[in-house]
């Protein structure tokens, strides 16, 4: 009895090791996905930045700006892409709008991004633009890949429409949670006037005309949670400009906009609160699971063979055998 109960236990043994390395290096990378619904709102707000007047061309300090961001899934549009891109794809429309503190539009820029939901890698498919523009991705955007590793990334830069390495400066704690530091510098660079200006008549190719142009910078810094992927806390040191042209009259150049862009508190901690929770459901597959099991089947093969070990204890007499029949005389 105790050798077959031996037996049973050394098969869950072996069952329990074999699961540990396929939860991780099998089950993980095809489970683990973006859904493609999901949706994402972020607020950013930048405190008393300078920004561009149209009706009077001037540069003015004022109150604030705020950035509203929101990342809402395209369930018919990735399902579309997925039959020729043949792996799970991600349809994310993007909306940046920008807006002063007496709440009026100064500028709102859409995107679509298309990625693969596993590895967060850009699938260029028919679709992929900024602000109406087609563009073909090179590099991650708004999401890092699941495991996030300590080494630069190629990040995609949506206003210059370039990409360029972000690069890790190493880790943090950020309200209580673990992060990995990146940044990224883009240099001045020149760059498409927005297809939706806030004065009315005003457009870009009007703008551009004028052979005034508009010149971009930025320094993008995000905390980014490693487990999930998922950044946390974001901020950009930004400025804009335009140049030249007749537009400007007899000035070199003129600020858009300059100012230091930061999430907004509320939205910071809904922010790591959701990602402390997604981050779990990861960490399940790649670590809690995985040393689960292979801690289980290692403890079930020591009960196996302590079993064994048990049924061939020295000392125990050995079954008697049976008498040989004798044969009756007649």
């Amino acid at each position: 009895m105790r050798r077959k109960a031996s037996l049973i236990l050394l098969a869950f043994a072996v069952f329990f090791t074999a699961m540990s390395p396929l939860m991780r290096w099998y089950a993980f990378p095809r489970l683990a996905k973006i859904p493609p619904n999901q949706y994402q709102e972020a607020v950013l707000e930048a405190q008393n930045p300078t920004l561009i007047d149209y009706g009077s061309m001037t540069a003015k300090k004022i109150d604030k700006v705020t950035i509203v961001q929101t990342l809402k899934g395209n369930v018919e549009a990735s399902e579309n892409v997925e039959k020729s891109a043949d792996r799970d794809v991600v349809v994310w429309d993007a909306l940046s709008y920008v807006q002063d503190a007496d709440g009026k539009m100064v500028s709102k820029i859409p995107e679509r991004y298309i990625f693969d939901a596993h590895s967060q890698e850009p699938v260029n498919a028919k679709g992929e633009m900024v602000d109406g523009d087609p563009v073909k991705r090179q590099g991650i955007e708004f999401k890092w890949p699941f495991l996030t590793e300590k080494r630069d990334y190629e990040y995609f830069d949506a206003q210059a429409r370039i990409t360029r390495p972000i690069h890790y400066k190493g880790t943090q704690k950020f309200r209580g949670v673990d992060v990995y530091y990146f940044e990224q510098t883009i240099p001045w660079t020149k760059v498409p006037f927005p297809k939706t200006m806030p004065v009315k008549g005003v457009t870009a190719e009007s703008l551009a005309k004028t052979g005034t142009t508009r010149w971009y910078t930025t320094v993008r810094k995000f905390w980014v949670e490693p487990t999930t992927g998922a950044p946390v806390y974001g901020e950009e040191i930004q400025r804009n400009e335009l140049r030249g042209g007749t537009l400007l009259g007899d000035r070199d150049k003129l600020t858009v906009f300059s100012g230091h862009v930061k999430m907004r508190e509320d939205y910071i901690q809904n922010t790591v609160d959701l990602v402390k929770s997604q981050r779990v459901l990861v960490l399940l597959m790649t670590s809690y699971l995985p040393w689960g099991f292979l801690g289980l089947g290692l403890l079930l093969l020591a009960l196996s063979l302590w079993l064994e070990a048990r049924s061939r204890r020295p000392g125990e007499p050995e079954p008697a055998a049976a008498p040989e029949p004798e044969p009756v005389n007649a």
